[in-house]
């Protein structure tokens, strides 16, 4: 049995995931494909267009076999925490051979290269990247100078700090090897509309321009082609009934949280810097909506991404010191399964053989198997679900899903 992981959030699934989950089989020879899901909140700072069992059933109906949760503090997190997460995740299942993401560059041995380098920075280069952010450089910006002045004589090695797939590949590289994994990376090169492009292309367009098209053309129509028939008609028959959320409808919320603590400060979140925190209160009183005040707080050397990142964190308790005891506790507890095919019922089988975690179905059993530390994180993953599912209630008018009774989805 050969068994290939995927890292994803499918926010939403469109042909690009399909095609790169078929390259994933074709690349690795896989016999069963395990998805590593986001949940309800993703990685850049924002609501997920559709809830994550939407999401997981989508996968499953276009070859994966298994979705597991990727838990909140690293589904909401950088892409270092993210990476680590997910890439924990997978190598703790104990039946994960490999993995396979699509990027810009579609080099993994540049890629292989510039994640050892990165574990292993010499000391030139960390002042290197000091000296640029005091020049008020962001982070990524300043990241990719500094590798540039390291590679001169390799002028592909300057881009691949500079695409948000080629950096997400390179976390994975790096937590594979700082956890002396036995997992193979393995990338396939992507295809279609740039990450950040806004505009619909023929059949190949973005997330972010299918995100875009339904929020300001508000017609499911438009996006048809994006997407294989199954995940359409998935989108179909739960448009305008639980889907699609935006960013904005953290709105209310998020100005709530903000004015109640703003007497005290936000500096105890996650990425929330003083700097930041003291830029949030001394704004709040420009506040008109999330993607407003985003835009309204970033910076030469903070992106909107960081931002809204530090604003999801606020309004969901993402904190510094419960995050340093999930790490401690070496970042993933259990595997929270969102949905499987019944043809898989030997993957699980193999898993729950050979995992150093338990492969949670059922939550009224989290209570018999986990230990405090994990129930408090297993509990967070649960009121970011409800709290998301609020806001669908509040969209749509139609009843508050309790996430305890939820179903996993099974094809």
């Amino acid at each position: 049995m050969k068994v290939c992981g995927i890292i994803a959030e499918y926010n939403p699934f469109h042909n690009g995931h399909k095609y790169q989950l078929n390259m994933a089989k074709q690349i690795t020879g896989a016999d069963y494909i395990v998805i590593v899901l986001s949940g309800n909140f993703t990685q850049r700072g924002s609501v997920a267009i559709m809830d994550k069992y939407s999401r997981s059933e989508a996968a499953l109906l276009c070859g994966a076999d298994l979705v597991i949760e990727l838990p909140l503090y690293y589904a909401a997190g950088s892409a270092e925490y993210f990476s680590n997460g997910a890439i924990t995740l997978l190598d703790k299942l104990g039946v994960v051979d490999c993995i396979c993401f699509g990027s810009e560059s579609g080099n993994i041995e540049a890629m292989t290269a510039i994640a050892d380098f990165l574990n292993n920075e010499p000391d030139s280069f960390k002042t290197l990247l000091t000296e640029y952010l005091k020049e008020g450089l962001t982070y990524p910006q300043a990241r990719s100078l500094a590798l540039c002045n390291h590679f001169p004589d390799n002028p592909e090695y300057q881009q691949l700090l500079t695409t948000p797939n080629n950096i997400l590949g390179i976390e994975y590289i790096k937590a594979i090897k700082k956890r002396n994994s036995k997992i193979i990376p393995y990338t396939n090169l992507r295809v279609g509309s740039d990450y950040h492009d806004k505009r619909l292309q023929q059949n190949n367009s973005s997330a972010i321009a299918i995100r875009h098209s339904l929020e300001n053309k508000n017609d499911l129509h438009l996006v048809t082609d994006q997407m294989p028939a199954e995940t359409h008609a998935l989108l179909d028959k739960h448009y305008q009934k639980d889907f699609p959320l935006f960013p904005d409808s953290v709105s209310s919320l998020l100005y709530y949280k903000l004015i109640t603590e703003a007497d005290k400060g936000y500096a105890d979140y996650v990425d929330v810097t003083p700097d930041i925190s003291d830029r949030i209160k001394n704004h709040l009183t420009k506040y008109e909506n999330f993607t407003q005040f985003s835009d309204l707080l970033k910076s030469k050397d903070v992106t909107y991404s960081r931002i809204s990142r530090c604003l999801v964190h606020i309004l969901l308790n993402i904190k510094k010191d419960s995050l340093e005891q999930y790490i401690k506790n070496d970042y993933v507890p259990y595997a929270r399964m969102l949905g499987f095919k019944h043809e898989a019922r030997p993957l699980l089988n193999a898993i729950k053989k050979n995992s150093s975690i338990p492969l949670l179905s059922k939550l009224a059993d989290a209570t018999k198997i986990l230990d405090p530390l994990s129930l408090q994180m297993l509990r967070e993953d649960i009121t970011a679900s409800h709290i998301y599912d609020s806001l669908i209630a509040e969209k749509f008018h139609c009843g508050i899903q309790n996430e305890y009774i939820r179903k996993i989805v099974k094809h």
